[in-house]
């Protein structure tokens, strides 16, 4: 199989290049506080959106331009090699959740707000209690004539305490068997009775948080889908959110990995056998990965249904990501934990999150046991 680009796309990955060469704002990356952090990412993707560039394979009738998924990979691919902020990353996976099971009219109400940037949203799946097995779920959802009264909690909540609108699922039915008793509000988050905390991460950022319902009353036109269908649409949601390509990730690894190189050169470490053995694995995990993603990419082109293979692509990520921190980590020794390389230490306790956001290992395995090797629960 050629995945190489084709003209077009060759030509539309110049245009981008140049595009990212006048327009990447400088110094993001030491934007610590939450508030300032937030107000870039916006400002971020409404000049994507306004240079045309966000949103290309979304249909045209909510704003995007129709093109193949192609287009969105090469975008997170270049805005991580020109060392740009990454597109927000749900934006993607929530558009696609909308459009697929909501309304004509919350289609035009949502869409355009998400698409732009002009409202930032967080994605309320995991709980205390909940988090590999999403199905476990307890934040209830009650009606109330034309209002459901959500009372919950949720956590690790990605951006909560800066998001303006929450995708939201709940237990609408307690009786139901668990995956067919959730269903999924959109949720304000400046209703009466949510409080969002911020969550301090290992590496000091806070960058997720928990979100408490006390009697949240949310109209009922704000239900995604029918009764019942919360299932259903946060698969349709995590089905893209669990590709390494779909973040940026494969092009940060890769420079990251030539960082790791020229240090290594420069030190005299790639002399040790053992070192240069680490760092031709840590090589042959980029290409695994890499490839893994175009065979996704392809099967999205083609229509097919990623099914199997995004559990594949994750896997592939955590063991490539937490991989090189380990041999970055090994390589700097004492220096890395006394302030000589912070960007590796803080990526390194950042990458011990990878084996459990977006799905963890653990249910990746089990995906692939049973729907792949047809092994029994």
């Amino acid at each position: 199989m050629d995945y190489r680009d084709s003209e077009e796309e060759a030509a539309f990955r110049l245009e981008l290049r140049a595009w990212l060469r006048d327009h990447r704002p400088e110094g993001w990356q030491t934007i610590t506080d939450p508030a300032e952090r937030a107000e870039m990412e916006r400002n971020w993707q409404q000049a994507l959106y306004r240079a045309g560039y966000a949103g290309m394979s979304w249909p045209e009738e909510y704003g995007g331009r129709a093109l193949s998924p192609v287009y969105d990979a090469m975008l997170n691919d270049e805005l991580a090699a020109a060392e740009a902020p990454p597109f927000l990353v749900n934006v993607n996976y929530l558009g696609r959740a909308m459009w697929t099971h909501g309304t004509e009219a919350q289609k035009k109400r949502f869409l355009p707000m998400i698409l732009s940037g002009d409202a930032a949203w967080c994605q309320g799946f995991s709980e205390p209690e909940a988090g590999s097995d999403l199905g476990s779920l307890r934040t209830r959802a009650v009606l109330d004539g034309d209002e459901w009264v959500v009372n919950g909690q949720k956590l690790w909540t990605s951006r909560s305490p800066t998001a303006d609108w929450c995708f939201l699922l709940v237990r609408t039915d307690p009786d139901a068997p668990k995956h067919t008793g959730i269903s999924c509000l959109l949720v304000s988050m400046d209703t009466p009775g949510l409080e969002a905390r911020p969550v301090v991460l290992t590496n000091g950022e806070p960058m997720t948080g928990e979100v408490f319902f006390d009697d949240v009353r949310v109209p009922a036109d704000q239900m995604l889908g029918q009764v019942g269908d919360g299932w259903n649409i946060a698969m349709t949601a995590v089905t893209v959110e669990r590709g390494p390509g779909d973040v940026g990730y494969i092009a940060k690894y890769h420079r990251a990995l030539k960082q790791l190189e020229d240090w290594a050169v420069g030190s005299g470490k790639v002399e040790d056998p053992r070192f240069r053995s680490n760092l031709a694995l840590a090589y042959v995990r980029g290409e695994a990965m890499r490839v893994s993603f175009l065979e996704e990419v392809s099967a999205r082109v083609a229509g097919r249904p990623t099914g199997p293979q995004g559990s594949v692509s994750k896997m592939l990520w955590v063991e490539a990501e937490q991989g090189i921190n380990h041999l970055a980590m090994d390589a700097l020794g004492a220096d890395a934990l006394l302030g000589e390389a912070p960007e590796w230490l803080s990526s390194y306790l950042y990458s011990r999150a990878s084996s459990v956001y977006g799905g963890t290992a653990q249910i990746q395995k089990n995906i692939l046991a049973q729907r792949v090797l047809g092994m029994p629960r």
